[in-house]
């Protein structure tokens, strides 16, 4: 225990150096380093957090949970590549500057997509041991079949900005709140809708915080890269703070929500069906060809300019 009580502290000083290089690359115009700046936040900035859980409330999800840690890693460059396939439809978002070697490019979508789901819900989990919104309850709802509506109001939002991208873009960032959450709810996993039904508030509140944090960590470090992601929003592009307008910074804390929620199905997807070695080999199969596919996708269409 006292070993990794040391470890602990030695993962915040680790982020604070590599948040010390980075900010140096940033006050001196290191080519080599903003470059790569994404890297110099994100990463320390998940050593960081998780150092301070664990001084906090005494669980590390890196020294404790590996497995767990290295799966929501893997998972997390999934779920956001479904975020880039709609994305080669509404257009909201592309890439300047990227590396032109192929190879050096993909690993880098690979581990910078990886670091989203642990970002937030680290962020949430540390805003938790904090003591934010604690006893917050609010009013129970009596027991009714909600799955079926929250179903129907994920399909809405998810073909609308499909249809009427050039409105309807923002409800993508609740779609899979609504579609997936019902499902991890008939898995057996946890479901933030039936929480909140039974008058919970904290966790929402909690991630909807973490939401916003991350937005802001991103936006802030992605000001300065070279390598970066420019907004291409079809409205409402004014008031930018950074590189994104600033309405656009109401999207983060659902987006938390559903980041929370993907994680849940695919967890509960996990312990549940795909319960047998071939099960998850074929799994692991289709989302290696996903990604695959998606980074193939995103060379030639959500690519900008290469550096």
């Amino acid at each position: 225990m006292i070993f990794i009580d040391y470890l602990a502290y030695g993962e915040m000083v680790v982020a604070l150096a590599g948040w010390a290089l980075g900010l140096w690359g940033i006050i001196t115009g290191q080519a080599a380093i903003l470059q790569y700046l994404y890297f110099f936040a994100w990463y320390p900035y998940i050593v960081f957090l998780d150092g301070l859980l664990f001084r906090l409330r005494g669980e590390s999800w890196l020294l404790n949970r590996p497995r767990d840690f290295l799966q929501m890693w893997l998972w997390s460059t999934t779920v956001w590549l479904v975020f880039e396939a709609l994305n080669l439809i509404l257009k909201n978002w592309g890439y300047a500057a990227v590396v032109p070697i192929w190879w050096v490019r993909w690993a880098g979508y690979a581990l910078a997509f990886a670091t989203v789901l642990p970002g937030v819900l680290l962020t949430a989990e540390v805003i938790s041991a904090l003591g934010a919104f604690k006893g917050v309850r609010g009013r129970s709802f009596t027991p009714w079949v909600w799955q079926p509506a929250a179903l129907l109001l994920g399909v809405a939002c998810l073909v609308l900005p499909l249809v009427f991208p050039r409105y309807a873009f923002p409800l993508v960032w609740g779609a899979f709140f609504f579609l997936l959450d019902p499902c991890s709810d008939l898995l057996g996993g946890p479901s933030l809708i039936n929480s909140f039904m039974t008058g919970e508030r904290r966790q929402h509140l909690n991630l909807l915080a973490a939401g916003l944090i991350c937005g802001l960590w991103w936006e802030s470090w992605n000001y300065f890269a070279i390598t970066k992601w420019v907004y291409i929003f079809p409205v409402l592009n004014f008031g930018k703070v950074f590189e994104m307008p600033i309405l656009g910074y109401l999207g983060f804390p659902p987006f938390a929500l559903e980041a929370a929620v993907m994680y849940n199905f695919l967890k509960a997807l996990d312990e549940r069906v795909l319960t047998t070695p071939r099960r998850r080999r074929t799994f692991g199969l289709a989302q290696g060809v996903f990604w695959l596919v998606m980074f193939m996708a995103m060379d030639a269409w959500t690519v900008i300019s290469y550096q």
